[in-house]
């Protein structure tokens, strides 16, 4: 199981979880059985593999957030670029800019983002 892959009703759990963070167990079982049909077992089955993926930690009845959204799509997105391009952002550029034009406010803040990781003595 890859950590930061995530099937379709794992994707929308988590989405529930980062969007009501920190809650009960009671609340968001109530939550779950509203939104997606689940018993309370159900629920606590799939919060267990979250968890052990690092994204949430469940503690004396609460369900807090250790990885935030951004932080985990951070995740997947290197993960993605590993894989399939080595590890090589300029391979993944590549590959996209030969389907997708770039726009100049995208070119601008891909110029943006290079420079501001030459000011933090990244390069």
């Amino acid at each position: 199981m890859e950590p930061y892959k995530l099937g379709e009703m794992e994707q929308q759990f988590a989405d529930l979880i980062w969007a009501c963070a920190p809650v009960s167990m009671r609340a968001l079982t109530d939550q779950c059985e509203r939104a997606f049909g689940w018993k309370r077992t159900t629920t606590y089955t799939m919060l267990k593999r979250l968890c052990g993926r690092g994204l949430f930690e469940r503690r004396d009845g609460q369900v807090t957030v250790l990885m935030k959204r951004e932080e985990f799509q951070a995740a997947q997105g290197e993960q993605f670029i590993n894989e399939t391009f080595g590890g090589s952002l300029p391979r993944f550029l590549a590959a996209f800019t030969r389907r997708n034009r770039l726009t100049d406010s995208e070119v601008a803040e891909i110029e943006r983002l290079i420079e501001a990781h030459r000011e933090e003595g990244g390069a």
